[in-house]
């Protein structure tokens, strides 16, 4: 499968997550593009930490306003009923609890949840960000991420061997082979996508994990 085949995979099963009456905040990379693939009546409002309550989808140069970014650097749209406010009360609505869904990209995520997505080893470091905040504090968290490295590595680890971003605080993992979500006693398998077996996951997947009973 091809990465941009995969990718989509990935970002329409994730639009699944979202319904209008949320606070959302997406992570840059892969979840900065699921503004793209959610349909006309799902309309959340997106937080930006740069201060815009409000993100729409992304929009090309010549269309865009070049005061209207997401915390990517991405010119987007905003959607009704949009606010613009300064970084201290967008983090300050993350810190406090206020984000009911939040969705980050990852280099690695263990089989109880912990998250790794701001450093690897050996590499230039450019700052967690704002990701330790929304990991945090986010009433759930959904990573999206490539279920494999460009290497063939598998990314779902028993144990983390990068830098932890937090602790224990990844709800589910959407990649574009499985759906999982995790609780106290580590991975459940919840779907099987674009036609990957149980026996392929397993094999791609270096955590143990159990079958969900409604395994779809």
């Amino acid at each position: 499968m091809s990465q941009l085949n995969a990718n989509e995979v990935i970002l329409n099963r994730a639009a699944q997550e979202v319904t209008q009456d949320l606070l959302v905040n997406l992570g840059i990379g892969l979840p900065q593009q699921l503004t793209q693939h959610l349909a006309a009546a799902q309309t959340p409002m997106i937080l930006s930490e740069n201060g815009l309550i409000g993100v729409g989808k992304a929009l090309p140069h010549e269309q865009a306003n070049a005061y209207c970014m997401d915390a990517g650097g991405a010119y987007v749209d905003v959607v009704p009923g949009a606010s613009f406010v300064d970084s201290a009360l967008s983090f300050g609505l993350i810190r406090g609890g206020y984000v009911d869904l939040a969705f980050l990209g990852a280099f690695q995520v263990s089989q109880f949840g912990d998250l790794a997505n701001w450093h690897v080893p050996g590499a230039k470091k450019t700052g967690m960000g704002g990701a330790l905040e929304i990991a945090s504090c986010a009433k759930k968290l959904v990573v999206l991420m490539r279920h494999q490295d460009k290497q063939g590595r598998a990314k779902i680890l028993s144990h983390c061997t990068f830098p932890l971003t937090s602790h224990r605080c990844v709800n589910r993992i959407i990649t574009e082979q499985a759906v999982f979500d995790i609780d106290k006693d580590g991975l459940i398998l919840r779907e099987t996508l674009a036609g990957y077996c149980v026996e392929a996951i397993k094999a791609n997947t270096e955590a143990p994990f159990r079958l969900a009973p409604d395994l779809t």
